[in-house]
């Protein structure tokens, strides 16, 4: 009686390999590493650093609610309205760094003793240390997001160097697949670049437009405190010398 052949590797690594997609993830992700080299390498360790402070900052803005500003409106609303001690219990206890900044500046007018100035300046220190701790780790995503392409298309150049190295040591016998093999191989690290440098350019320009947008809301609340809503003054009535000017204008 004829004993089965004994399996192969091969027989057994494939289907383990179907059965279990991340190894053949990280197969494929240990081929790409091998054939582009240290900057495929670099590569995927600024892909990683971009995700950890991607990650980072998304929990840090959700953590202080930065898009959330129901409660600087209402506090605003209460502030046109004459009510600061209303006004202050609506952002006294918010996380959001416009509330924060409004709570310190409603608490200085509301204390009295304190010149505008003096009250604005500390109010617009404080917003500017929360603005800042905002844009923390950003300087390091806006670095890999212009470094990587460019990281990329170093790797393809020397790799197009090695093929054309390899080209000239062949002489007349060139094989064409070959120099075919060494140019994939080559483009292979400007693909890696493109595919780190695309969606880190994209979570930079987002996140950098949230806290633009948090800043404008922190100067738009510190204004409230000590100006007048204009918009909400009657009409001047200038009389004959108003419709004089309004007929020189259509003339």
């Amino acid at each position: 009686m004829q004993e089965p052949p004994t399996p192969t590797v091969d027989a057994v690594a494939l289907p383990s390999m179907a059965a279990d997609p991340g190894a053949g993830i990280l197969a494929r992700a240990w081929e790409m590493l091998v054939l582009g080299g240290p900057v495929v390498a670099v590569l995927i360790g600024m892909s990683v650093m971009a995700m950890a402070i991607a990650v980072l900052k998304l929990w840090q803005f959700r953590s202080v609610r930065a898009t959330r500003l129901i409660n600087v409106e209402r506090a605003v609303k209460l502030t046109r309205l004459g009510k600061p001690l209303e006004a202050l219990a609506c952002v006294q206890g918010d996380k959001n760094p416009v509330a924060q900044t409004l709570a310190v500046a409603l608490r200085g007018h509301i204390r009295g003793d304190l010149t505008g100035e003096s009250i604005r300046a500390e109010a617009e220190r404080f917003g500017k240390r929360r603005v800042e701790a905002m844009r923390t780790y950003l300087r390091p995503l806006e670095v890999i997001a212009s470094l990587a392409p460019l990281l990329g298309l170093f790797g393809t150049v020397l790799g197009m160097i090695t093929a054309f190295q390899q080209m000239e040591a062949a002489g007349s016998q060139v094989d064409p697949s070959v120099l075919s093999g060494g140019i994939w191989e080559a483009l292979l690290t400007t693909a890696v670049g493109l595919a780190v440098a695309i969606p880190t350019v994209a979570v930079f320009n987002w996140l950098e437009r949230i806290t633009e947008r948090t800043e404008l809301a922190m100067a738009d609340a510190i204004q409230y405190v000590f100006t007048k809503d204009l918009s909400r003054l009657p009409a001047i009535d200038y009389g004959d010398a108003g419709r004089s000017t309004r007929r020189i204008g259509a003339d």
